[in-house]
């Protein structure tokens, strides 16, 4: 089959002819229709997951099942699924014990998951074997290529909103409009909370506005002057743009990082007034339960939730990669197989 493969650290991805999976019992083989790319990708490209090279990336990954292994319930043939960045865990280890949730929690706390485009093959290639009960079934409805980008995307910001645990009568301000925050935002409008866009780039106003944003602001002062925000999402990678957005939070209020960085470091901003005081909390989200990936999938198929996404045959795919390095896809650069 062809996949595509990362051959060596910071290497250029390859489009090559690979094994295709046997499937194991407790799995199912899928039949990849399309794979969103992740800026998480890039970064295994560049070492965020250690020296695991040669390996074919992809954990936004959405297809039909063409084959089910021994002992697999709740699935079968010509179901329409896709499957996470975390398909299973060990079972055995502490944290295993506390019988959690699957979630991306399991990715630092279980020392034998299994982590699609990880520690086993991705899904930019043709098929994939993964454990069937890390999969989702699509809603009725919605396309391949618009279901991919939220097994990571709308996955992680469906997740921050949820764990922000925002009250009907407060603000919700999202930091970053690209392929994060333009999802954050549909989300917060489609439950009805009153949406708040930051971003420095003027020709984004308009847009984030059509996303369904109340307000543009560009910075945290101009969010502070416009009231504040009870919920701040950070969707952007630059968390200096994040500690500059936090001065606009409001006292009680959560900031929810999600536009993760592996190579940076994040400070607790101590202005414009002491962070103990303010009685402000700092949340770490990104798949907090399939449960939410459930109710995030099902709010694209409605049509409130609908990503903005630019496909690219599998044969373009090294080209693919190179748009999403350079910033210049609007937002979500989807690979149809």
């Amino acid at each position: 089959m062809k996949a595509a493969v990362i051959p060596a650290l910071n290497s250029t991805w390859e489009l090559r002819d690979i094994p295709t999976p046997k499937v194991e019992a407790g799995q199912v083989l899928i039949k990849v229709h399309a794979t969103g790319i992740c800026f998480t990708d890039i970064w295994t490209t560049r070492g965020a997951a250690g020296d695991l090279f040669p390996n074919t990336p992809g954990h936004e990954v959405v297809g039909e099942i063409v084959e089910v292994g021994e002992g697999v319930i709740g699935r079968k043939v010509g179901d329409r699924v896709g499957t996470t960045w975390v398909q299973s865990t060990c079972g055995h280890c502490s944290y295993c014990r506390e019988n959690l949730p699957l979630s991306g929690q399991a990715a630092v706390n279980c020392p034998d998951a299994r982590l699609t485009g990880f520690t086993t093959q991705g899904g930019h290639a043709e098929y994939i074997a993964v454990t069937a009960t890390g999969t989702v079934l699509l809603p009725d409805g919605l396309s391949y290529e618009e279901a991919a980008p939220m097994f990571c995307a709308g996955y992680t910001t469906w997740s921050g909103l949820r764990a922000a645990e925002p009250q009907p009568h407060e603000r919700i301000a999202v930091l970053g409009i690209g392929g994060l925050g333009h999802l954050a935002l549909q989300f917060s409008k489609a439950c009805g909370y009153e949406t708040i866009a930051i971003t420095h780039s003027p020709d984004k106003h308009e847009l984030a506005r059509n996303l369904g944003a109340d307000l543009v602001v560009a910075d945290g002062a101009e969010l502070q002057a416009a009231g504040g925000a009870d919920v701040l999402l950070l969707c952007s990678n630059s968390y200096e743009a994040g500690r500059a957005a936090f001065k606009g939070l409001r006292h009680n209020g959560r900031a929810v990082l999600l536009g993760l960085d592996p190579f940076a470091d994040f400070t607790i901003p101590t202005e414009p007034q002491p962070f103990f005081a303010q009685r402000q909390k700092f949340i770490g989200a990104t798949h907090n339960g399939l449960n939410y990936l459930t109710e995030a999938l099902d709010l694209a198929a409605s049509g409130k939730v609908k990503p903005m996404i630019e496909t690219f045959p599998k044969e373009r795919i090294v080209e693919a990669v190179e748009k999403v390095t350079a910033g210049d896809v609007r937002f979500r650069a989807v690979i149809t197989y």
